[in-house]
């Protein structure tokens, strides 16, 4: 997949390479055309009827699916259908009927998170490729090869990646790569991310994002909170904007570069769209040339809450999060220099003209920003139409400016311009106009023969010449023969098509004569058999459900874990501790079965000793993200006589393999179905940690689908809701930007954020400098632990966070233990520990009512 290196000698850059795609989002129709209009090379979307990480864009219906395929293929795009979320168990088949209908339309590949909806697909129709979503939180070869094993054709790799990450990545793997290059970023890892859930009890790996990332938070350091004075917006990334680095990234191996944006306008689109393929297409040349301003201030216009790389130039903590506003801004418009009434005065250093929209910097939350149409301009005494620099007098509307007393303004602020008419109409033109202005060129050939059948030959760029017979065979003519001119004009009346006439021959024996009615007849054959020869084939699936035949091969047959009586094998209690002090707590009290999670893996040799002297069992967690060049912080878990690994990424699941070290599979790794904890079994745990995803129903049914003693089950927690790559503790508590010159502040800090209901949640950082945000109220599972062990789940979890006293630790230990020993109730546990009473992340049937919205 990799190229050599290029040498003074070569030819331009990519010389040599197939076609770089250039892939666009598609929330509805509109932007569809948009991306089609301006040079997309695919599209990938959404169906309205679930399975679809964008639950909130219009999408399209299945219904629809079957056109929308048809008129791509036409304008020679491709069509990816994103099935990137979570799959329930009592969904696998309706999933399976929803890829049926897929592979008849002829959809180009499906987009999927779920390793279960893998093998789905996979074993359903082998002709429709898969591409592996970002939500598989794939960063690693190593991960990479592992899914391969699915039948992955593609993978879009974690936006977290650098640029020399994914060179190592396509340099070690010949699976073809996709990569983000412009619009909004995640500052949790996608897949990863539970804060919706945790929050407001709806699914971010159900579609379902809340954008809690998007919110203000204060920062505790130490139990006393900092003044960061306007930075508020501690987890809200600025957007991904990669145009510059196109020419990188195309070197780097990464064969399609992918926009961000299913919920974001047609204009957007298109314009996106056009500033990339530019890009893409001058790389290709050797001409690239990088954004202009009056390129990047369209492409303000169009979506921005601030330009960075990412972390595609690496790591850059403070750039990537300013933290002085989530919301889109557009683009710098000028600085408030005064105002009366209903008028700004603004030093204006961009074009402003009537109409235009523009917004006072402020806080959204707090009710501080302060926006509005332009309605008149001034110069002076002099009204004008518009103005590209100097002092401006701008009108807004009446009453928006607020009143004397109220202190949201004060000279100096930032004026942004967030909307341009004329701009947004001349990106409508691109995707609105009647049969669109992408035409894909048409060669013909037409030879006429006095008392012979007529014959065409068509051509275009990406399809063999087509021979086309009519059965009109032409007399002789006593006047006027057919002519060149004649025909062509014919022949191009192509109207409200995606064609256009850009070559035409004709050869004549004789004088034959050519009425207009059969050249109007050879037009409409030639459109039909053009449209024909684009029209998308349907893909060959089983004849039969393969999801009751794949089910068949998880479901238990005679397990002792589910025999007439349960109760022969005793429930385990495992524990774990993220400190050493907890590790000791736990063995004071009786735990001998735990887990270390350490910040400092250096104290893991110390943790197998104790437990160990103690007589009891350890296994270490891996970290959840490993990056190109960190395999060395599994060589350093294995180098500790540990009973097992707690494996959190597909990386350190390989690496037990090939090492034969016992594991479990955590959260992390997203089981919801059978299908799922079938793949994992199959790689290698002896357990699977149900997904966070499953409420209290949904999990009894995945247990109920497979054998119970597949499962460990995590029943107290405190959840770990973001897991960035971002660090707050270098962003706002140090003067470096990175890990390199941080000066460790996380080793030195405890830090919480709180939130805007006035909770706060604990920040943790582990060895790989990444951050996890972990809710501050603790949850309990323990009203569900009375079914799942009647179905014969014998692996139960609680998870320490802060803990440090003795009391609290052994109370905890205790309740847990008689909970199991069926001494206490699952409600008596709960209240005793004032947590909240829920399973996972989504309310269940069974569980306490609580407002899912009061955070947001």
């Amino acid at each position: 997949m990799r190229r050599a290196a290029s040498t003074t000698e070569d030819p331009p850059l990519t010389a040599g390479r197939e076609r770089i795609e250039l892939l666009a989002p598609a929330g509805n129709w509109q932007c569809a055309r948009a991306a089609i209009e301006s040079g997309a090379d695919a599209i990938y979307f959404g169906l309205d009827t679930g399975f679809n990480a964008r639950a909130r864009a219009a999408n399209f219906h299945l219904d629809e699916l079957p056109e929308l395929m048809v008129q791509l293929r036409r304008q020679k795009v491709r069509g990816y259908v994103t099935l990137n979320t979570l799959v329930f168990s009592d969904e696998l088949p309706s999933l399976e009927d929803h890829v049926r209908a897929i592979a008849d339309a002829g959809a180009d590949a499906v987009i999927v998170q779920d390793l279960g909806v893998a093998r789905l697909v996979r074993r359903l129709c082998p002709e429709l490729p898969i591409h592996a979503s970002t939500q598989m939180t794939l960063t690693h070869p190593a991960a990479i090869d592992m899914v391969r094993e699915l039948g992955i054709d593609r993978v879009v790799l974690a936006r977290e990646l650098s640029l020399a990450e994914i060179r190592k990545i396509t340099e070690a793997t010949n699976v073809p790569v996709e990569a983000f290059v412009h619009g909004a970023l995640c500052v949790a890892y996608s897949g990863q991310c539970l804060t919706s859930e945790s929050f407001g009890g709806r699914s971010a790996n159900r579609g379902q994002c809340a954008q809690a990332c998007r919110l203000p938070y204060d920062l505790i350091c130490d139990g006393t909170e900092q003044d960061l004075g306007p930075v508020r917006y501690l987890l809200s990334p600025q957007d991904l904007a990669a145009h510059d680095l196109v020419p990188q990234l195309i070197d780097a191996g990464v064969s399609s570069l992918k926009i961000e944006g299913r919920l974001k306008s047609p204009e957007y689109v298109a314009n996106v769209c056009h500033h990339y393929r530019s890009a893409i297409d001058r790389t290709l040349q050797g001409q690239f040339a990088p954004l202009t301003p009056e390129q990047k201030y369209e492409l303000e216009l169009s979506f921005s809450r601030g330009f960075s790389p990412g972390w595609l130039e690496g790591c850059d903590h403070k750039r990537l999060t300013p933290g002085l506003s989530s919301a889109k801004r557009g683009a710098l418009l000028g600085e408030l220099l005064n105002w009366r009434r209903d008028a700004i005065e603004v030093r204006v250093v961009a074009p402003v003209a009537l109409g235009d929209g523009i917004v006072i910097e402020g806080d959204r939350f707090e009710n501080a920003e302060i926006g509005s149409r332009v309605f008149s301009l001034r110069r002076g005494k002099r009204s004008v139409e518009s103005a590209e620099s100097g002092r401006v007098w701008i009108g807004l509307r009446r009453g928006t400016l607020p009143t004397e007393a109220d202190n949201r303004l004060r000279r100096g602020m930032q004026v942004f311009k967030t909307d341009d008419p004329r701009l947004s109409k001349r990106l409508q033109t691109r995707y609105q106009t009647v049969g669109g202005q992408k035409k894909i060129p048409v060669a013909v050939r037409v030879r006429v023969a006095v008392a012979e059948p007529v014959e065409m030959v068509v051509a275009t760029p990406d399809l063999e010449p087509l021979t086309i017979g009519l059965e009109f065979c032409p007399a002789e003519a006593r006047q006027h023969a057919v002519t060149d001119s004649q025909l062509r004009e014919q022949l191009g009346r192509l109207g409200n098509t995606v064609y256009t006439l850009s070559e035409f021959q004709l050869d004549t024996v004789g004088r034959p004569m050519l009425p207009l009615s059969v050249m109007g007849q050879m037009r409409r054959r030639m459109l039909q058999e053009l449209d024909r020869r684009r029209r998308p084939s349907p893909l060959t699936c089983q004849a039969q459900p393969v999801v009751p035949q794949m089910l068949s091969s998880v479901r238990p047959q005679d397990d002792d874990s589910k025999s007439s009586n349960p109760q022969t094998v005793g429930p385990t209690l495992r524990v774990l501790c993220r400190s050493l002090r907890q590790v000791e707590l736990a063995l004071d009290h009786g735990a001998r079965d735990l887990i270390a999670d350490f910040h400092d893996i250096r104290r893991y040799a110390d943790a197998v000793r104790i437990v160990h002297d103690a007589g009891g069992r350890i296994e270490l967690a891996t970290l959840r993200i490993i990056k190109p060049g960190e395999n060395g912080l599994l060589r350093a878990l294995a180098r500790h006589p540990a009973d097992g690994w707690l494996a959190r990424n597909l990386v350190a699941i390989e690496y037990c393999r090939r090492h034969a070290i016992p594991f479990v599979s955590d959260f992390s790794l997203n089981a919801t179905n059978p299908l799922t904890a079938q793949q994992l079994r199959a790689w290698g745990a002896q357990r699977i940690t149900a997904s966070y995803d499953l409420n209290r129903d949904q999990l009894l049914e995945l247990v109920g689908q497979a054998p119970a003693k597949w499962f460990e089950v995590v029943i107290h927690q405190h959840m770990p809701m973001f897991h960035m790559e971002h660090c707050v503790f270098c962003s706002v508590l140090s003067p470096g930007r990175n890990k390199s010159d941080c000066g460790r502040p996380c080793d030195r800090h405890q830090v919480e954020l709180r939130d805007r209901v006035g909770a706060s949640h604990p920040l943790h950082a582990d060895i790989g400098c990444r951050n996890t945000l972990y809710n501050g109220t603790a949850q309990s599972g323990a009203e569900a632990v009375a079914p799942l062990l009647k179905l014969g789940v014998r692996h139960f979890r609680i998870e320490l966070l802060s803990e440090a006293d003795r009391t609290v630790v052994a109370t905890l230990i205790d309740l847990y233990r008689h909970l199991l020993d069926g001494r206490l109730s699952g409600r008596e546990v709960w209240q005793q520990l004032r947590a909240d009473n829920r399973i996972g992340v989504t309310r269940g049937t069974m569980e306490q009512p609580r407002n899912p919205l009061a955070i947001l």
